[in-house]
């Protein structure tokens, strides 16, 4: 499908900027934290603070805030490299115990789909998913006969996050040297938070955006080399 990967915001904070300013205030302050919550309404106060606490580096205050995706139509390759990202929590679609039914669903990545071994990719897909459904028809079971589902294969998962890790996950899956697949899930995943906290917009950016330099060995000349 063209849209995927689908992702979807499930839950989050119901009130994000207040959590953090009332921890970064209970850090410097004799009042009791619910004190500094009941007293907490300027908003430009308090995205004034946030930002000048997360400028000096004090990152654990946004860690009070969890995101919660939905996300279908990604391919095990994609969540491979999503579930190396070491604070995130998973449940996946298990493919031990959902038996594919038909033609499973596959993600073609572009430089396959625009090259001229697409047609042959296709036809490669039909023969596994052929050889998977006959196998499970000869009473093989799922986990095993999925030892033959490819990379490519898709997979659903719920996601879970808490702020900070977010912001690192932007910061490395953003840039140009990630993974197209990748770098679409995490672009949805942001937009979908920015849309809810437009004040985010500045801190989920890749790692170049924040450094104001690139590290990567191979830029993409968004930004000058570090020296």
């Amino acid at each position: 499908m063209s849209d995927f990967p689908i992702v979807d915001l499930l839950s989050k904070p119901e009130h994000t900027l207040k959590t953090i300013y009332v921890a970064c205030r209970t850090c410097y302050s004799a009042l009791y934290p619910i004190k500094i919550w009941e007293d907490a309404t300027d908003e430009e106060k308090m995205l004034n603070l946030v930002k000048k606490v997360l400028a000096s580096g004090h990152h654990s205050t946004v860690e009070h805030c969890q995101f919660v995706f939905a996300v279908s139509g990604v391919s095990r390759a994609c969540t491979h490299q999503l579930v190396r990202h070491r604070h995130m929590s998973f449940s996946q679609k298990s493919q031990r115990y959902v038996t594919e039914k038909g033609e499973f669903e596959y993600i073609t990545p572009k430089k396959i789909e625009n090259s001229s071994l697409n047609e042959e990719y296709k036809e490669m897909m039909k023969k596994i998913s052929d050889f998977y459904a006959k196998m499970v028809e000869a009473g093989i079971p799922a986990e095993d006969a999925r030892s033959v589902l490819p990379n490519a294969a898709t997979s659903s998962l719920i996601v879970s996050l808490n702020l900070r890790e977010l912001m690192h996950l932007a910061q490395l899956r953003l840039c140009t040297n990630a993974q197209l697949e990748i770098r679409t899930l995490v672009k949805k995943m942001c937009d979908l938070v920015i849309e809810q906290e437009p004040w985010l917009k500045d801190y989920l950016v890749p790692k170049c955006e924040i450094k104001g330099y690139c590290d990567e060995i191979r830029g993409c000349g968004r930004k000058p080399q570090k020296v």
